[in-house]
């Protein structure tokens, strides 16, 4: 009898959990069904509504329509309305020139430029050793004024000055250079292979500090990095200050390897996805710089850079000293090719420090502000290392104490939080 009793029972108990899977079943699919039907409801709305504008634009548009230039603006367009603004669209010439910068198929001339705001052109902020642009005498302050037959002037960005330059190596571009004295000259640039490196200025300043100008973290940066911070130190630094302004920190891993060079051990960095699911980016190990250390950053810091900036803070007791950072504490997709050759990256996660706190969309307050002035700001490309004002100022021996971070340690520290007495720092 007990056990045809402890048979019914368990035949029950089977009926009854696949009746509770069946159920489970159900709604789960359900409602991957309702989603399903709703994306394919929206995904129709969207093609309706774009075929609808197409036909009629077709239909009556006065001007030629390049396709090529719309199915590229459309793919921009709809990253920009995802509500990711990090998201990017890379057309297959733009997609194609990032590859080949990254396996040295193709290069520029050895000269970093930007868009200068008051003339349009394009300006010369660096000029690397030993690459054509050196080779033929091109100068920092100087503009180059036309690429080919095109005016910079009518060049949209930077970027766009930045491309009009690449070229693979043996290959030639014809620019009209003004001079910083402003004579004008023409060069034919033969382009040749040259490293580019991320750190472009070292220097032991006379009272002691150390002075490094970051200006990327890219593969070779932890190279640099060591190198340049090894070179200030045996030559007797006291102190050092990291240089991260502009500093768009675009290679996270290399940001990274810097840090853990700084700091003591423990977490450095931390990634969340959009399920919440937490991982340890980086453990430092326990080498790390005991001298002070300043961070100089301005609003165009971001990423990488911020977050070195942070974690030296945080774990090593440096100072941030500058303006507000960018706030672009994301994760990003390596780039997702698609079949015409374009590309599109997205945000794929959040960063966070060691203490699981993020600064993305509000960057990173200063210590110190040391804002520049508007006039200063206009003329922030014609500064140097000897007369830029807020490196003069972080250069001055101040001699009040800070007390670090690593616990139970107090180091003297010549850059001090803003007050009264040193209030100029926020000019």
């Amino acid at each position: 009898m007990s056990k045809k009793v402890s048979l019914g029972v368990a035949a029950t108990v089977t009926l009854i959990a696949m009746a509770v899977t069946f159920s489970m079943t159900m709604t789960v699919s359900m409602n991957m069904f309702n989603n399903t039907v709703s994306s394919v409801k929206n995904k129709e709305r969207m093609y309706n509504k774009l075929s609808e504008v197409d036909r009629y634009v077709r239909a009556n548009e006065y001007f030629d329509i390049n396709d090529d230039t719309l199915n590229d603006t459309i793919a921009s367009g709809y990253m920009l309305g995802i509500s990711d603004r990090y998201a990017r669209y890379y057309s297959a010439k733009a997609y194609s020139e990032r590859v080949g910068l990254a396996n040295g198929r193709l290069m520029g001339i050895g000269a970093a430029v930007v868009k200068d705001p008051s003339s349009g052109y394009a300006r010369i902020i660096r000029v690397y050793d030993n690459t054509p642009a050196t080779n033929v005498g091109l100068e920092v302050g100087g503009f180059i004024t036309a690429i080919g037959d095109t005016s910079t002037r009518s060049m949209s960005d930077t970027a766009a000055m930045t491309s009009a330059l690449l070229g693979e190596e043996g290959s030639t571009v014809n620019i009209k250079y003004l001079t910083p004295l402003r004579e004008e000259q023409s060069f034919e640039i033969t382009h040749a292979n040259y490293t580019t490196p991320s750190i472009s200025t070292v220097r032991l300043m006379d009272n002691g500090v150390g002075y490094l100008r970051i200006d990327s973290f890219t593969s070779g940066t932890a190279v640099e990095f060591r190198n340049a911070v090894n070179s200030l130190t045996n030559q007797g630094a006291t102190s050092l200050i990291f240089d991260l302004r502009d500093n768009s920190g675009e290679n996270l891993n290399a940001a990274l390897v810097a840090t853990d060079y700084c700091v003591p051990s423990g977490l450095i960095a931390q990634s969340q996805d959009k399920g919440g699911n937490v991982a340890d980016l980086r453990m430092s190990d326990e080498n790390e710089i005991t001298l002070p250390m300043v961070c100089l950053v301005n609003g165009s810091t971001a990423s990488g850079a911020e977050l070195f900036a942070n974690a030296l803070r945080k774990m090593a007791g440096a100072t941030i000293v500058g303006s507000t950072t960018a706030g672009k504490g994301v994760l990003l997709s390596d780039p997702q090719s698609l079949s015409d050759g374009s590309a599109v990256v997205i945000t794929v996660g959040i960063l966070l420090d060691n203490e699981g706190k993020n600064w993305n969309g509000t960057g990173l307050t200063p210590d110190v502000d040391a804002s520049l002035t508007n006039d200063e700001q206009s003329s922030y490309y014609d500064f140097t290392v000897d007369n830029d004002p807020q490196i003069t100022k972080l250069s001055m021996p101040f001699p009040a104490p800070m007390a670090s971070k690593r616990a139970g340690e107090t180091q003297p520290e010549i850059y001090p939080k803003a007050t009264p007495h040193n209030s100029r720092l926020a000019a």
